[in-house]
This record gives C-alpha cells, structure tokens and sequence, in this order.
C-alpha cells in the first residue's frame, strides 16, 4: 500500500506536465504570445518554489554549487522557450511526440558520457519509439499534412534540452533535496528567460488582462507541483517506476488536447502513442525484473 501512495504522488506530477501544453495553446487563444506565457510560467513558478524553500529547514551551499545549479538550469529555460515555439507551430499533441524523442537522445547522451554502449534493452526503447513517432505523429492518416518545419525543429530542440537537463539532474548535488535543487536551477532558468523574453508584461497590463492567471497555472502545474510530487514520490517507487508513470504525461497531453481543444487524434495516432508507451514502459520492466532476480540470488 505504501508504494501505491507514492506512486499516485509520481503520477500526480506526469499529470500536472501534461496539462501544460494545453494551457499554452488556449493562452495563445486568448491573445498571448509564448514570451508572455512561457516568461510568466517561470516568474509564478520561481516564487512558488522560493514560498517552498523560505518555509522548509535552511541549508548552506557553496558558492561553487550553487553556481553549478544556476548553470545546470540553463537546459531547462531552453526546452521551456523551445516547446513553447513548437506548441505554437504545432498540434499539442504532436508537439509532446517530438518532446518524447528526449528518451532516445537521452540514452546517447549517456552512453557518450560513460563512454559505454547502450544495453540491449536501451536499443528496444529506441526501436520502439521511432516506429511509433511516425504513426503518433500522424504520418500513417491518410490525409495531407502541414507540419511546419520550424514547429518540428523547435520540437526536436525542446528534446535535446530536456534530456540535457534530466542528465544534468541526475548527476549535480544528487544529495539536496529536489525543491531545492530545483529553486536554483529554475532561478538559472528564470534568469536566462527573462533574458531572452524580457517581462514587459509585468507593465504592459498583460497582467491584469488575464495572464496572471495562465502564469500562475503553469507556474503551479509546471514547476511547484510536478517538483514536490516527484520529490516525495520518485525515491520511494524507484527510478525504474518512476519512469514508467511518468510516461502519462503523454496519453494526457492527447486526452486534454482532444477535451479541451478540440484536436482529432486519430486511432492510427493512438496506436503510435501506445508504441512510444511501451518503449518507455518495456526497458524499465525488464531491468526492474533483472534487479529482482540479483536480489533473490543475493539472498539465497
């Protein structure tokens, strides 16, 4: 029962990431460009964590680490500035395809790294997912498609830098607590955007015409949220576990998109879904069921 608990924290957090690109389209619906919403996700998003860290026991870091979180957040503002162009380009429910192509770039970002070949169930993950991007992206419909280019290159990129950031995750101050590593690698983010996308919209009444409340949302359901529930749920499930629930992210993407904007996912899509699902959900077994079995030869 007690991993039951905390798996739901896990899956709490997929869901939460996977309303994100919903609300990103109705923004622009409402008028607002991806500066003004990706730019306020992160100005919400930083105080809620700073509200979370101000309340929690205080910590000192150095100023060499805390220098490294500021740089390691870097990866995390250019997905958020990436995935916002390519929601704009595209569907979202194909925009959250080209996201999940950061599984098998992540791998050979990995095996770059620890200059080691990936195992035999990386390689059926990554055979899985290029089938099934073709068919979740529409491909196989049957129907013309107009993808834009800079949408899909955009998409690509948000992929590259998420899988960065997810490395840079794993391997910097594994010791901290997650909020607070992630309070300072979203302050390096947050820097970094506002760079790139200055706040004009805290004078330019953006505010007050409505963005508060997408800035807020996304703030809350794409940074604050998702970060406590992994926080609570990931070191009691496992990374193996973990993975495959957060793996709803995507079926949620496509519910939503469907629910709330109207998008047709077609059953050629779904199958395509259910492909890159199982490239995820597949590996993850099999060594979970690997691990299992050193275990019980350990033991006896």
């Amino acid at each position: 029962m007690e991993k039951l608990k905390y798996s739901f924290f896990v899956l709490a957090g997929a869901i939460s990431y996977g309303l994100l690109s919903t609300v990103i389209k109705l923004g622009m619906k409402d008028g607002f460009t991806v500066d003004e919403l990706v730019g306020g996700q992160y100005l919400f998003g930083w105080l809620g964590l700073f509200v979370v860290v101000l309340i929690s026991p205080g910590l000192r870091l150095s100023k060499k680490l805390v220098f490294s979180l500021l740089l390691a957040g870097i990866p995390m503002s250019l997905t958020g500035i990436t995935y916002g162009f390519a929601v704009k380009e595209l569907s979202a429910s194909v925009a959250i395809i080209f996201l999940f192509q950061f599984t098998w770039i992540g791998v050979i970002i990995e095996a770059i790294a620890d200059k080691k070949f990936p195992g035999k169930e990386k390689w059926l993950s990554i055979i899985l997912l290029f089938i099934g991007t073709p068919f979740a992206g529409g491909i196989f419909n049957g129907e013309s498609l107009e993808y834009s280019l800079s949408g899909v290159l955009f998409g690509l990129l948000a992929a590259l830098f998420f899988a960065l950031n997810i490395f840079f995750n794993s391997r910097i101050a594994v010791q901290l607590k997650a909020y607070t590593k992630s309070f300072y690698m979203t302050t390096g983010a947050t820097i970094v955007i506002c760079s790139v996308f200055p706040p004009a919209f805290l004078s330019s009444g953006a505010l007050q015409a409505g963005l508060w409340k997408y800035g807020m949302f996304l703030g809350l359901f794409g940074v604050v949220f998702p970060v406590i529930c992994f926080s609570i749920g990931t070191p009691k499930v496992g990374a193996g576990l973990g993975t495959i629930l957060s793996s709803a992210e995507l079926p949620v993407v496509a519910i939503a998109s469907i629910i709330f904007l109207q998008e047709t996912v077609s059953g050629w899509q779904w199958l395509g879904i259910f492909l890159i699902l199982l490239g995820i959900i597949a590996p993850n077994l099999y060594m979970m069921r690997r691990k299992g079995q050193q275990q019980m030869t350990n033991v006896a």
